[in-house]
């Protein structure tokens, strides 16, 4: 689990300190800041099945099977939704991972899963309001069968769906998709921009009007409000239109979680969410006023995009008691697990390396070619002097660790918001459905009576619950002005 350096920051003349523990980010108070005036905060869920805990399914309280459970999914949705919270998230890998299984087969992350659109197609029929997302990369799949499929999931939801726009994160995805490795970072992303493009295109096919079933004149729908997409690019061609009309919040929401410049360049142009960092308040400030002025110079309103930081909460009747929980689940992560995890995400071999000795500079690659932020992560702890074994205690892949009581996460969570470090959190529970259950019954009541979170949904759709203005018809508003 990741551990954090100590920080303090003043607010109305008191001091507030942030504890350096096993579980970060412990927050000790002698008042609490008041949050302004600015809307309520955004909260999604990241749905991993058993929590993204790498022991999570030994972990008490697991579910056997629950990756291929509907039932299981639709009662986490459920239970987030009771909570209001604003959308349900599934994060995708489409490989296994053939090195080491031995070892992997100890932590099955993305292993024996379900395909996330079709998941959440079921998950829609067991939900009325809470937001439906998932992820689909632009290296391994076409632009059509996207767009159709997320178009067809708003439709399916009453107008909740969101696609996370990834670009591939291993060459073993990539073999999948007769690719021998990922192509290098800055091709990855060309390609992504233009498959944002040709998507957004396609959804604006049909103008919202163009299905009138007029039975007068037997007419289904009007041919002139139809708008091909003719796209000739470095990547794609694509002469034709979608067969489904436009939905019902117009388009889908777009999610995006890149923490590189080009990443970062691109959740400008086109997110409507962006996943941010949680590795410090100082970072995730300078992250998000970096973004949020990318956004205003591409004319866009910087409320029109979200940035959420990851966290992950373990809480307890006391600060102590947290932390004991927090470190008696890492008790079940094997050595090897540990060493394999941080080696993937730093992109070297580790497996030889003692625990308790800092890893040598030589293993540090040059440069990052998957996660660039995973690995920068992992950089600093290693440059820091820390051992394998503290950093695999530590790191939580950019998701700060939040242990205490519900008193103290709401605090935190509010001093984060208030000052403009994030605009909301994505949960990432290190154990379901147990955390989440803690979090809707004992977080969410301490937002809501501060007024920083909705008693209710406002709306129906995902645009709704985020405050996010109807999508103009692209073609539709060009041919009128």
């Amino acid at each position: 689990m990741q551990r954090l350096g100590l920080s303090f920051f003043t607010r109305r003349a008191r001091t507030y300190r942030l504890t350096d523990e096993t579980c970060s980010r412990v927050v000790w108070l002698e008042g609490r800041p008041i949050m302004p005036d600015a809307g309520h905060m955004v909260l999604g869920l990241l749905a991993l099945p058993n929590g993204s805990h790498s022991s999570a399914w030994l972990l008490p309280g697991a579910v056997d099977g629950a990756p291929v459970s509907i039932d299981y999914y639709r009662r986490l949705a459920q239970t987030a939704e009771r909570g209001k919270l604003d959308f349900f998230f599934i994060a995708d890998r489409p490989s296994v991972r053939l090195d080491r299984m031995d070892i992997w087969s100890r932590a099955p992350s993305y292993t024996n899963i379900l395909e996330p659109i079709t998941l959440l197609a079921a998950v829609a029929g067991a939900t009325t309001h809470i937001g439906l997302g998932a992820t689909a990369s632009t290296s391994f799949f076409e632009p059509y069968n996207v767009a159709r499929q997320f178009a067809s999931l708003d439709h399916i939801s009453g107008g909740r769906a969101a696609w996370n726009v990834v670009t591939g994160s291993s060459d073993e995805s990539a073999r999948n998709f007769g690719q021998p490795h990922l192509p290098p970072h800055e091709e990855r992303y060309a390609r992504a921009r233009e498959f944002v493009e040709v998507v957004m295109s396609l959804w604006d096919t049909w103008e919202d009007d163009a299905f009138v079933y007029d039975h007068a004149t037997g007419l289904s729908y009007l041919p002139e409000k139809f708008h091909p997409t003719h796209h000739h690019g470095r990547f794609f061609d694509i002469d034709g239109g979608l067969n489904i009309g436009r939905t019902p919040q117009g388009r889908p929401v777009i999610i995006q979680a890149g923490a590189s410049e080009t990443g970062k360049q691109l959740a400008a142009e086109t997110a409507e969410i962006v996943f941010g960092p949680s590795a410090s308040m100082k970072a995730a400030q300078d992250f998000y006023s970096d973004v949020k002025g990318r956004v205003a110079r591409h004319g866009r309103d910087a409320d029109s995009l979200k940035i959420l930081s990851g966290i992950s909460i373990v809480l307890g009747a006391t600060e102590a008691e947290a932390r004991e929980k927090a470190a008696r689940w890492h008790d079940y992560v094997h050595p090897d697990v540990a060493r394999v995890w941080i080696g993937e995400d730093l992109e070297a071999d580790l497996m030889d390396l003692p625990l308790d000795e800092p890893i040598p500079e030589d293993r540090i690659p040059i440069s990052a070619r998957m996660h660039r932020a995973y690995a920068d992560e992992i950089i600093a702890m290693v440059r820091a002097g820390l051992t394998l074994r503290e950093i695999c205690r530590r790191y939580n892949r950019s998701r700060a660790v939040l242990c205490g009581t519900p008193m103290q996460i709401a605090d935190l969570m509010e001093e984060w918001v208030s000052a403009k470090a994030c605009d909301g959190f994505m949960l990432s529970p290190l154990t379901l459905p147990a955390c989440l259950e803690e979090f809707i019954d004992q977080v969410i009541p301490e937002l809501q009576r501060r007024g920083l979170f909705r008693t209710d949904y406002e709306g129906r759709t995902l645009r709704d619950h985020l405050g996010l203005k109807w999508p103009q018809h692209r073609r539709f508003t060009e041919r009128t002005l």
